[in-house]
């Protein structure tokens, strides 16, 4: 099972849990419908659209509301701390969601009882990262995908919180490559990284083994939910059988790609780049060979 996991922005929404069905104006989960505005929504849409691209099951969600009062987020935590091994998780992506360092370690004690064998391969974004590094707890992660923002927080070994990040530290995003060095040897970078930007860096056990920078469609850089897809994408593609690094290579390359597609305009809204998935990983496919 590849199950995706976050908070979403609809209050009293009760933790929901089941296949994900996509269509033009929404994800369905457990029969309730979902608008794709951005966050998990979005990224829920792109790993179905390259579940279904591969011929593989689609993949699950569990998804609860929160609005900042933190309920959705801790049942999300309490469920997936009580039942994550009996569910049969091969791939568990976490991202939106309050952060909260003590229900995150539970969840982290379930899995330590876990044979090895039958652990999940997990992925983080946004609050859940920011709780995966507060917490010295980056090495249960298999990927992270930060943002500039979010990397230069990782590099601050200081920092428990992506607001509380140094100026010193912050002000080097010009210098992506030192931000990655000092992410890693703080120990707060996953084995593969991949690191979203105007150019998009993909790190392999500290190393930069590839950068990404065209198509460059700059009419995207204000497009909310583009790094969600990224983020759905490559949970899909690990999945589906790619390594960590190469579903980052795709990925990376199947965003730009649907962008150039969608012609977009400040006005564009993701699901508008949404629909181009199938055809740009087609395309990239093709690409890489």
């Amino acid at each position: 099972m590849l199950l995706l996991a976050g908070a979403v922005p609809v209050e009293h929404l009760p933790l929901l849990i089941g296949p994900i069905e996509v269509s033009p104006t929404g994800i369905t989960i457990d029969g309730n419908k979902l608008p794709i505005n951005r966050g998990n929504e979005a990224m829920m849409s792109a790993a179905c659209l390259i579940c279904k691209e591969y011929g593989i099951e689609a993949p699950v969600g569990m998804v609860a509301g929160d609005i900042g009062k933190r309920e959705g987020s801790i049942a999300i935590y309490k469920h997936l701390a009580e039942h994550l091994p009996e569910m049969g998780v091969k791939v568990l992506t976490l991202h939106y969601v309050m952060p909260d360092l003590k229900l995150n370690k539970k969840v982290l004690a379930t899995i330590d009882t876990m044979a090895e064998e039958d652990k999940p391969l997990m992925i983080a974004d946004a609050g859940s990262m920011y709780v995966a590094k507060a917490g010295g707890d980056a090495h249960y992660y298999q990927v992270f995908t930060p943002d500039l923002g979010e990397t230069a927080f990782l590099a601050d070994d200081k920092a428990d919180h992506p607001s509380f990040t140094r100026g010193f530290i912050f002000n080097m995003e010009e210098d992506v490559p030192e931000l990655i060095r000092r992410a890693y040897a703080g120990k707060n970078a996953t084995p593969t990284m991949f690191v979203k930007g105007k150019v998009d860096y993909i790190c392999q056990d500290g190393e930069i083994v590839d950068t990404i920078d065209q198509p460059s469609v700059e009419t995207m850089e204000p497009i909310g939910g583009t790094g969600d897809l990224i983020t759905g994408m490559i949970s899909a593609l690990i999945y589906a059988g790619e390594t960590p690094l190469q579903a980052c290579r795709i990925a990376g390359r199947v965003n730009r790609a649907a962008g150039e597609l969608a012609q977009p305009t400040p006005a564009t809204q993701i699901d508008q780049i949404l629909r181009f998935l199938p055809e740009a990983l087609a395309k990239v496919q093709k690409q890489l060979g």
